[in-house]
């Protein structure tokens, strides 16, 4: 007996696994279509006034050659280490109050640089108390206090970076190490 069958050919109908995969494919393209070309790619913390980022980066820069130069200073001593600290501190300081002297001339910018310099400030108290620290014999780690569980350098350094301000950022390790 011979089998004289023929088999039917499979149909291409509408199946459930294949609308699934035409959706997830839609899906797909659609995210990536709204992430590469549709939001808003602005940093949160980037201001308007470029002026002012341009000033600002234009008074870091010294602070930052000259805090490189101190760094050469680096000593074990632990008072030693300490004057250091509080010498790099203070240069900072002096930079955020040339910072606060002028400004931004746009509202955002109005809005978010005090809340930048602030933090700046919060990490200079840090850095004196680090000082205050190593003259009590501490030779311990350098800690800075976190904002909404970041560390405040991070905050600092983001913000900095947003603006095209490289040398406002702070300074790591350094004469901490």
């Amino acid at each position: 007996m011979s089998d004289t069958s023929v088999a039917e050919p499979r149909t291409r109908g509408v199946t459930p696994l294949r609308v699934l995969g035409f959706i997830g494919a839609v899906a797909f393209v659609s995210f990536w279509f709204w992430a590469l070309f549709l939001i808003d790619k602005t940093a949160v913390n980037k201001i308007d006034d470029q002026e002012w980022t341009a000033r600002a980066e234009q008074i870091c820069e010294p602070v930052e050659v000259e805090l490189r130069r101190l760094d050469l200073e680096r000593t074990a001593d632990l008072d030693g280490r300490a004057d250091l600290v509080d010498r790099s501190t203070d240069m900072l300081a002096a930079m955020l109050d040339d910072l606060e002297a002028v400004e931004p001339s746009d509202e955002k910018g109005r809005a978010i640089v005090p809340d930048w310099i602030a933090d700046y400030r919060t990490l200079l108290d840090d850095r004196y108390a680090y000082a205050d620290r190593l003259r009590a014999g501490e030779d311990g780690p350098f800690s800075e206090t976190p904002v909404q569980g970041v560390p405040i350098t991070e905050r600092i350094e983001t913000f900095a970076g947003d603006n095209e301000m490289p040398s406002c950022a702070p300074p790591r390790a350094g004469v901490f190490g």
